[in-house]
C-alpha cells in the first residue's frame, strides 16, 4: 500500500484505530490538528488515557469468548516492538492481529488509524492493511476524528456495530454513552446528561475522556456527523432540514462538520451515493459556500445504497432511501420514511427473538405483517412506526417518522429492542462451558434477549402480565390502548395507537380495570411513581437501584422484578429462577429445578444469565420460540 513520508506526529500522544486506508487516498496529505472542531468543541492534546486491556470487571462479573486473534494461526504475527506506542488502546499485538486477518468480530471493538494516510477504518477493511508501523488504535470514532483522522471512504467504519461493552455495565461511562446513542447531548446539553446521570458536568467529562479519548461533546458530534450522512444518503429532505435534524445548531456547522469528518461537502456525499445507486438518486444542488456545501435553499436528493452508521454505539447503514416531502421552511419538520440495514455480530437467531415480540404483541401497537415487525414509536419530537424485517446477514429497518430528528434516537430504541450490539461470542463461549447447557448453544447460536423501545411501557406491560397467560396480557394491555393511547394512522397496515404514557394512566378509575384488587393496586402505585419521576427505567439508571426501587413497591416480587431488568433495564445478568417455564426446562435438563439451587448453579453463567434464560426457554415448544409465519 503506498505511503506518505511523514514528519513527527504533531500530537505525539494521539492514538489510532487499526484500519486500513482507501487506496484512492493513500497518498493524501496528513492532515492539520486543529485546537477545537468545526462545532467548537476542545480536542485534548492527549488521547493516552483509554481503557487499559485488563481493567477490571464489575465485581461478580466476567467476559470469556471475545474474539481472540491471538490464538487464530492464520494470520501472520506483527513484528516485535520494545512496547507498544503512548495511548495504543488495548493489546497492541492483538489490534494489528485482527486487522492483518481482517476479522469482522472486532468491528465496533475498536478503530484502526494510518498515522501515514491520516484516515481511521474498521478492522475489516477490505484493502491491503498498513505496516504495523504506521498503525494505532482507538476505542470510539470521536476519539480518532478529535486526533485529526478523517473516516475511510471504504469500509466506513461508522456502519460497524456499537460497542458491546456499554450493554454488560451499569457504571458512569456505560450509561454515559447509552444516553448519548439516544440523542440526549443534542436535545440537553451535556449539563443535561450530566443531570440524568447524577454527576457534575466535570466529572462525566473527566471519565469520558478518560475511557473513550473523546468527551461527550465530541462523541454527540461523532453521532451527529453520522446522522446527517444518513439522511443525505437516503432521504429527499432539503440540506437544510437534515442539518438542523441531526442536530447541528447552524448551516455552516453542518458543512463544516461533515466536510472534516468526510472529506467531501453534504452535496458531494449526496451525488457519491446516486452514482453507487446507478443514478437513481437526484442531483443535489448547493447553496451559498465553497463546492459542494449546501444553504437553506439546497435542492435534495432520493435513496441511496451504501453502509452507513450512527455514532460509535448505534451502527446503520442504508440500503434504500424513500425521501420525505421537502419543504421550504428549514426548521419545519418533515414526515420521511426511511429504510436502513442494522448490522450484527454473527451468529444470529431471530427465531426467538421475533418469535417472543410478536407472541406477546399488543394489538394495535405492535403486529407482524409481510414478514416484518412492526410497531409504533413515541419519540420526543413526534412519533414513528418500524417495521423490522430479519435476514441473515442484517436486519431490515423501515422508519417512518414525523419528524427526522428522532431519527438517532429511533435507530438506538431498534438496536436495543433486537440487542444487535451484544456479542455473541462471548456468551455463548461461556455458556457453552457448562455441559448441560453446551447442547443448547450448540443447536441454535447467537440468541438474543428481546427487549424494548420503552422501558416504562414494559413495566405496566409486565404488571399487566402477572400471574396470567400470554393472551390474557395481551387482551389487558389492548384494552388500555384502546381506551387510553394516542391515535395514529397507519396508511400500511393496522397499527392504530401509540402506548399510553404513564401519565395518561396516572388518574386511571381502579373500577375500569379487570383486574383482581391486589394488582389493581401495583398498576396503580406503578404508573404514579413514573409519571411523577420517583422511579425511572431509562437507560441512564443503575441497574441495582431500579431493582431496589422496583422491590420497594406493592405487588413486585422476584419474577417482575428480574423480567424488568432483563428487558427494559436492559441487564444481561437478570435471570428468572421461579420462572415455570425455567424451571421445567432445568429439570428437563437435569439442573437443579428449585430457585435457590438454580442460582446457585447459575453463578457460573454471570454476566450472561439472561441469555442462559433464553436458551432454557427454548427448550419448550411455544410460540415465543419460534420465527412467525
Amino acid at each position: 500500500m503506498p505511503t506518505v513520508t511523514r514528519t513527527a506526529p504533531r500530537d505525539p500522544e494521539a492514538t489510532a484505530a487499526t484500519a486500513a486506508a482507501d487506496p484512492s487516498e493513500a497518498t493524501a496529505a496528513p492532515g492539520p490538528h486543529p485546537a477545537t472542531g468545526s462545532d467548537g468543541t476542545r480536542r485534548p492534546g492527549n488521547a493516552a488515557a483509554h481503557r487499559p486491556p485488563d481493567r477490571p470487571r464489575p465485581a461478580g462479573t466476567r467476559r470469556t469468548g471475545r474474539p481472540d486473534p491471538a490464538q487464530d494461526p492464520a494470520p501472520p504475527a506483527a513484528p516485535a516492538r520494545a512496547a507498544a506506542p503512548a495511548g495504543t488502546y488495548g493489546d497492541f499485538e492483538r489490534c494489528v492481529r485482527a486487522v492483518q486477518s481482517k476479522d469482522a468480530r472486532f468491528d465496533g471493538w475498536f478503530f484502526t488509524a494510518v498515522l501515514t494516510t491520516r484516515i481511521y477504518c474498521r478492522p475489516s477493511c477490505p484493502v491491503v492493511p498498513p505496516k504495523p508501523v504506521n498503525m494505532s488504535f482507538y476505542p470510539s470514532a470521536a476519539a480518532c476524528q478529535q486526533a485529526g483522522f478523517r473516516a475511510c471512504k471504504r469500509c466506513r467504519p461508522d456502519s460497524s456495530p456499537g460497542s458491546p461493552e456499554w450493554n454488560q455495565r451499569a457504571d458512569l461511562v456505560a450509561r454515559a454513552m447509552r444516553l448519548i446513542g439516544d440523542g440526549v447531548v443534542d436535545r440537553e446539553g451535556v449539563p443535561g446528561l450530566a443531570t440524568r446521570l447524577g454527576y457534575s458536568t466535570r466529572q462525566v467529562e473527566r471519565q469520558l475522556l478518560a475511557e473513550l479519548g473523546a468527551g461527550p461533546l465530541a462523541l454527540a458530534r461523532a453521532q451527529r456527523a453520522q446522522t446527517a450522512r444518513l439522511l443525505i444518503e437516503t432521504t429527499a429532505l432539503p440540506m437544510a432540514q437534515i442539518a438542523f435534524g441531526a442536530g447541528f445548531s447552524s448551516i455552516r456547522t453542518f458543512n463544516d462538520t461533515v466536510r472534516e469528518v468526510f472529506a467531501l461537502a453534504p452535496g458531494e456525499l449526496r451525488a457519491r451515493a446516486a452514482k453507487r445507486s446507478g443514478g437513481r438518486t437526484a442531483a443535489a444542488g448547493a447553496g451559498a459556500g465553497t463546492k459542494g456545501s449546501v444553504g437553506v435553499g439546497g435542492a435534495a436528493g432520493a435513496g441511496a445504497k451504501g453502509s452507513v452508521g450512527v455514532g460509535g454505539a448505534a451502527g446503520a447503514s442504508a440500503t434504500a432511501g424513500v425521501g420525505g416531502t421537502a419543504g421550504t421552511d428549514a426548521f419545519a419538520p418533515a414526515p420521511a420514511t426511511i429504510s436502513l440495514r442494522l448490522p450484527f455480530r454473527a451468529p444470529l437467531n431471530p427465531d426467538n427473538l421475533f418469535g417472543h415480540l410478536v407472541a406477546t404483541a399488543v394489538p394495535g401497537v405492535e403486529e407482524w405483517r409481510d414478514g416484518a415487525y412492526r410497531r409504533t414509536l413515541r419519540l420526543p419530537y413526534g412519533h414513528g412506526i418500524v417495521a423490522l424485517t430479519p435476514h441473515p446477514d442484517h436486519i431490515g429497518c423501515r422508519l417512518t417518522l414525523t419528524d427526522p430528528r428522532d431519527l438517532t434516537l429511533a435507530i438506538s430504541r431498534c438496536r436495543r429492542l433486537l440487542d444487535l450490539d451484544a456479542d455473541p461470542v462471548a456468551v455463548d463461549g461461556q455458556l457453552a462451558d457448562d455441559p448441560l447447557l453446551a447442547p443448547l448453544v450448540a443447536k441454535a447460536p447467537g440468541r438474543r434477549v428481546p427487549r424494548t423501545v420503552d422501558e416504562a411501557e414494559f413495566a405496566v406491560r409486565a404488571v399487566l402480565g402477572q400471574q396470567v397467560s400470554t393472551a390474557a396480557a395481551r387482551t389487558h394491555a389492548a384494552r388500555l390502548v384502546t381506551a387510553h393511547g394516542e391515535p395514529i394512522d397507519d396508511p400500511e397496515g393496522g397499527l392504530t395507537h401509540l402506548f399510553p404514557a404513564p401519565e395518561a394512566l396516572a388518574d386511571l378509575d381502579p373500577e375500569s380495570l379487570a383486574l383482581p384488587r391486589s394488582r389493581r393496586t401495583t398498576l396503580l402505585t406503578l404508573v404514579r411513581h413514573l409519571a411523577d419521576g420517583t422511579l425511572q427505567l431509562g437507560v441512564e439508571n443503575d441497574w441495582e437501584r431500579a431493582r431496589a426501587q422496583l422491590t420497594a413497591l406493592p405487588g413486585f416480587g422476584p419474577w417482575t422484578t428480574e423480567v424488568i431488568a432483563m428487558r427494559a433495564l436492559g441487564d444481561p445478568d437478570a435471570f428468572l429462577p421461579s420462572d415455570l417455564g425455567i424451571r421445567r426446562a432445568a429439570q428437563a435438563l437435569g439442573l437443579p429445578h428449585t430457585p435457590a439451587a438454580l442460582t446457585a448453579r447459575a453463578a457460573a453463567w454471570r454476566p450472561w444469565r439472561a441469555y442462559a434464560v433464553q436458551y432454557l426457554w427454548a427448550t419448550e415448544d411455544h410460540a415465543i420460540n419460534h420465527l412467525p409465519q
